[in-house]
């Protein structure tokens, strides 16, 4: 504690401007620090109420990293700060709840127990309802107090909720906790993804959990799909079995634990390919980056499940498979996407000239459209692609 003391009032100006996985112990010792830190302020000759230091999250602030011995790529944020102030109108609720979160946080570390984003929501809505009138409000102050004592969300005993599935040749076994070790028991059930049906094996939102599975696999692909629907008809047709394969899908922008797991496939299986299939219009690039390079969404966390997948498609290669009829109009919201995405210094030249072609179509295919050929053409599509290396 009495080194923590010694550093600044809280942790914003360390050097690297990322989350930290720690044991709450430690967490712990971050708040109690940022609040004695605060009460010195006050108590001082000339008291003053502090400013927090936080890393600013918007996407000027973001910046490109491309690994030296990998081909992974990731979004960090630089060390520029903006801040939370009591002091200032448009500020002083924001600098508030964030005390209010850490307070909450506080107790639940201490508790030993985990909380969803929205059982966190509720609860500050009941004890401070003149501050936290919606659920976004409490993302945002989660967020704040990640990059105020830049340690990860998990860290602060918040669990992610999943909403991803896992098929294909995966064989997953949980590890058993002790009070001090994890270990694996002989007689522990093992879930075998290729016996799960067409849904998948939903994915835990309990990190920590993920972080200790024992995984099992001969597959030489990882299909990240976009589309539940997608993922279930691949899964119904046993596409795994074609191919060798895992199959994984977030049903949209992937969640933290999604992307947990498929950062923990590709560091426990370096040599399997990860191709991304996804529709062909801004947003489904848009969330196949997102796999790829992580989002500004997550703040100081946004690099840490980066993984790199490559791109088979749908891509402009394969609109000669789509009838004209299976064509929509781009939407605002796509052009938006589009113009965000353009703007992005860490998207490749491959990958900005599709986009371009998108705009300037003005249309956009959805991978359901290749069901013009029959039910059964996806799994072709896909072996036709890996034999020809089509991805990038």
């Amino acid at each position: 504690m009495g080194d923590l003391c010694k550093s600044s009032i809280f942790f914003s100006d360390q050097h690297l401007c990322n989350a930290d996985i720690l044991p709450p112990p430690e967490v712990r010792a971050r708040i109690e620090v940022s609040v004695l830190n605060f009460l010195r302020t006050l108590s001082s000759p000339t008291p003053a109420i502090s400013d927090l230091p936080l890393i600013n999250r918007k996407s000027s602030n973001s910046r490109v990293s491309q690994g030296l011995l990998t081909d992974v790529s990731w979004i960090f944020l630089s060390r520029s700060f903006c801040t939370r102030s009591l002091t200032k109108n448009s500020s002083a609720k924001a600098f508030i709840r964030v005390w209010k979160v850490m307070e909450m946080i506080y107790q639940v570390l201490v508790e030993g127990k985990r909380v969803t984003q929205r059982e966190l929501y509720y609860k500050l809505l009941c004890t401070s309802p003149e501050y936290f009138t919606s659920q976004l409000q409490v993302n945002r102050t989660i967020q704040d107090v990640v990059a105020l004592l830049r340690c990860s969300r998990f860290s602060l005993g918040i669990m992610a909720s999943s909403r991803g599935v896992v098929a294909g040749r995966l064989v997953l076994q949980a590890l058993r906790r002790t009070v001090d070790d994890w270990y694996q028991e002989p007689n522990q059930e093992v879930v075998d993804c290729t016996a799960c049906g067409s849904s998948g094996y939903a994915i835990s939102g309990d990190l920590n959990l993920l972080e200790k599975l024992v995984l099992k696999t001969d597959a030489r692909y990882i299909f990240v799909v976009e589309k539940h629907a997608i993922f279930q008809r691949m899964a119904e047709d046993r596409v795994f079995n074609q191919i060798p394969s895992i199959l994984i899908t977030g049903k949209g922008y992937p969640d933290i634990a999604t992307r947990f797991l498929l950062h923990r496939l590709s560091q426990a299986f370096p040599k399997i390919q990860i191709l991304g299939i996804v529709d062909w219009n801004p947003a489904g690039l848009a969330i196949f980056c997102t796999y790829k390079y992580g989002s500004i969404a997550m703040g100081l966390e946004a690099y840490r499940y980066a993984c790199n997948v490559k791109w088979l498609g749908l891509r402009r290669d394969d609109l000669q498979l789509i009838p004209a009829e299976s064509f929509a109009p781009l939407k605002p919201r796509d052009l938006q996407i589009a113009k965000s995405l353009t703007a992005s210094e860490i998207l490749p030249d491959k990958y900005k000239e599709e986009l371009a072609v998108m705009v300037e179509s003005g249309h956009r295919a959805e991978i359901e459209a290749l069901y013009y050929h029959g039910y059964s053409f996806l799994g072709k599509y896909l072996a036709n692609k890996i034999v020809q290396a089509c991805y990038f």
